[in-house]
């Protein structure tokens, strides 16, 4: 199983992961430094290529290469790509760094006691970081999630997947299938325009299963996420309703039950953070740069 694609040769151990388009494989590569490597395989078949290569891995592939020439450390790093014709066929072959697992994978070893309050401030301070870092260039993720963010044995967080991700243009209106169900915002839920901040919503459910273990919402339908969220944040105002979403503001969108409740298990000053994170206005939303500043971060 060796494949070379200049300038990168390299040889593939094991398949580590199958999604609908891809394989991803770990694999070693071929000369002096014998690096680790994640090596990500897309194959469409003539049906799928006859337009070419569907744009979200175009967007992944020309995102990864932006990210690239700033080689942030907490962004994945893309270290090759190539495409191949093979028959009627399309192979895609990206190379990346490789990094041990994801977040998600990490939190199912943590345990039950809980993880270190040193180690959920390092991981969050990569994480907004990296986020930060996207953002001031203009790039939202879209999808980010534990699986989405991947932690090297030695702690170092990269956000990874840039196969939702798009270029910043004022306020989105795009797709509302963006960010797994879990982590997606109110404005994303109510098919209203967004920005940056739907990042800063998945960050804040991040931040709150870094402590709990678990996601903090977990519903399997868009009415009972939203009836999740306000549960715990509690019913907005009619004026923070968006007022271009389809969906009128009614009461009959809030829960049995308005706890508004902070997560008993942290501080006050974790709490502060997490509410400003999972505010329900995306415009009074913490951003990336001012969480970075927060009192969580900065006191000792």
């Amino acid at each position: 199983m060796d494949a070379c694609i200049k300038p990168l040769c390299f040889e593939l151990l094991s398949e580590v992961g199958e999604g609908s388009y891809a394989k991803v494989y770990k694999a070693r590569e071929v000369g002096e430094e014998q690096r680790l490597l994640a090596v990500k395989k897309f194959n469409f078949h003539a049906s799928a290529s006859d337009n070419g290569i569907p744009a979200f891995i175009i967007r992944e592939v020309s995102l990864l290469r932006k990210m690239k020439s700033f080689n942030h450390p907490n962004i994945v790093k893309l270290l090759d790509a190539s495409v191949e014709p093979v028959g009627r066929s399309l192979d895609l072959t990206l190379v990346l760094e490789y990094i041990d697992q994801d977040l998600s994978t990490y939190l199912s070893k943590v345990p039950a006691a809980g993880m270190s309050p040193d180690c959920i401030k390092n991981v969050m301070l990569q994480l907004l970081q990296g986020l930060d870092f996207l953002h001031t260039n203009m790039v939202l993720h879209r999808d980010l999630k534990p699986e989405n963010v991947l932690i090297s044995s030695r702690g170092e967080i990269k956000i990874a997947d840039f196969g939702m991700a798009r270029i910043y243009t004022f306020n989105i209106a795009l797709t509302p299938e963006v960010v797994t169900l879990w982590y997606r915002a109110p404005e994303v839920l109510l098919r209203s325009v967004y920005m940056s901040s739907v990042d800063m919503w998945s960050a804040g459910c991040i931040f709150a299963e870094l402590f709990l273990l678990r996601p903090l919402f977990q519903a399997f339908t868009e009415v009972q996420q939203l009836q999740k969220i306000f549960e715990f944040i509690g019913f907005p105002g009619e004026e923070d309703w968006p007022t271009d979403s389809p969906f009128s503001y009614s009461f009959s969108w809030g829960p049995k039950v308005s706890r508004n409740m902070p997560l008993h298990i942290v501080g006050p000053e974790e709490n502060d953070l997490l509410a400003k994170c999972l505010t329900f206005n995306p415009s009074s939303r913490i951003s990336a740069a001012e969480a970075l500043a927060h009192p969580f971060f900065t006191r000792h």
